[in-house]
């Protein structure tokens, strides 16, 4: 289940106010902070590049001298500013240097130019109507002893960012609180999402809220368990398990039609019950598909990926702990990750949200992580990527 989570936490920042009762504490997050990754820093603002300024596509820089590049979705001619050429040319030199860190995470730096994204290439080419947007944000509230507060604000959260950084329109996002998460009407809002999808189509589905496992009878889940979502009558209706999930909004997704999931819950690491789990320990995907082999888990020739709040067994959080108000860690984190470093490629989005959870848990004074140990307050959850498709984490950027 998505758990609530109360916990005290200043949120620092590079711009630290120190004073002499906290000045070592400080001195070291500042270092710990600096020194944390020099090199992913590189990679995220080599990430960045132009965005379109008709379309807001994020585009990508064919030569380190370019003063304009070209959409490949709007053909808007977009002018290169000079900062973009100079940074493109400091990050060519850094790639000459010998040092094997730098080495090998350049490789994992390439531009795409090589082979446009594959929602580049369906946008551009869609046949009988122009390429749509579409979302569907589901936040439960549930009520007593189940409820959480910081789905309304997730959904607010997520609407926004979808709307402001992506392009997304007001009338083609439905939201689903309070009493309109009924088990009915999400399945049948799941329907609505996939309708008469078509080449180029980018797709969003958000729910924030319990989640669970229970047994798995089909015998068609590699660990035993089915993950389900709860909607707000799960008590009477049922939960919606990923096997219904994955026939409503996987197996519609035609060929070009790219869905995006990110489900903030517990026990949500593969909700979609996608045939490929990304390993951030060994830097691989992993097979997920059916053991049995009989079981349809694949689309009809679209994309589906699924970030998760966290691994299959574990719990996520609703949590206070970045901000005054309740929000799940997942949604804030992804939504205040990629608003400060825009363009990120999906492996650099996991290992900063990683990275960001571990910094809470190490933050504050003996006596402060003493205490989250005891009471249970650490954020122990590791977001996840699924795929319907594997793909290159450190070359796809993140895109909606």
């Amino acid at each position: 289940m998505h758990c609530a989570c109360y916990i005290f936490s200043s949120q620092q920042s590079f711009l630290l106010s120190l004073s002499f009762s906290a000045a070592n504490e400080s001195f070291i997050y500042i270092i710990y902070t600096a020194s944390m990754d020099n090199n992913r820093y590189q990679i995220m603002m080599e990430a960045r590049g132009v965005v379109c300024c008709k379309c807001r596509q994020r585009l990508s820089l064919l030569t380190l001298n370019s003063t304009g590049v070209k959409c490949p979705i709007c053909n808007m001619m977009n002018p290169v500013p000079t900062c973009e050429r100079s940074r493109s040319k400091d990050v060519k030199a850094k790639k000459n240097i010998s040092d094997p860190d730098l080495l090998s995470s350049s490789k994992k730096t390439e531009s795409l130019k090589k082979m446009p994204f594959p929602l580049e290439i369906s946008r551009s080419s869609s046949g009988t109507r122009a390429a749509r947007k579409r979302a569907l944000l589901i936040g439960v509230t549930y009520k007593r002893k189940h409820m959480l507060k910081g789905t309304i604000n997730d959904v607010k959260s997520m609407g926004g960012f979808l709307i402001n950084s992506f392009g997304f329109k007001e009338e083609n996002i439905r939201v689903l609180t309070e009493q309109d998460t009924t088990k009915k009407k999400i399945l049948k809002s799941m329907e609505w999402l996939v309708e008469d999808c078509q080449a180029g189509d980018s797709l969003v589905f958000y729910f924030s809220g319990h989640g669970l496992r229970q047994p798995d009878f089909e015998r068609d889940e590699r660990d035993g368990f089915d993950e389900t979502i709860c909607p707000v009558d799960f008590m009477t209706e049922g939960m919606i398990r990923d096997n219904e999930i994955n026939s409503l909004i996987v197996w519609p997704l035609k060929k070009d039609v790219t869905l995006h999931a990110i489900v903030d819950a517990c026990h949500s690491g593969t909700i979609l019950d996608l045939e490929h789990v990304y390993n951030t320990e060994q830097n691989k995907w992993e097979d997920n598909s059916p053991p049995s082999g009989n079981a349809r888990k694949h689309t009809d020739g679209g994309l589906a990926i699924s970030v998760s709040a966290c691994l299959d067994h574990e719990n996520a959080a609703d949590t206070s702990a970045f901000t005054k108000t309740m929000n799940g860690a997942l949604t804030y984190l992804l939504i205040y990750i990629l608003k400060k470093h825009p363009g990120l490629t999906y492996g650099d989005l996991l290992d900063l949200m990683h990275e960001e959870l571990r910094k809470f848990n190490e933050s504050g004074c003996l006596p402060a992580k003493f205490l989250r140990k005891i009471f249970k307050d650490l954020l122990s959850q590791s977001p996840q990527i699924s795929s319907s498709q594997p793909f290159d984490v450190y070359k796809r950027h993140f895109i909606l």
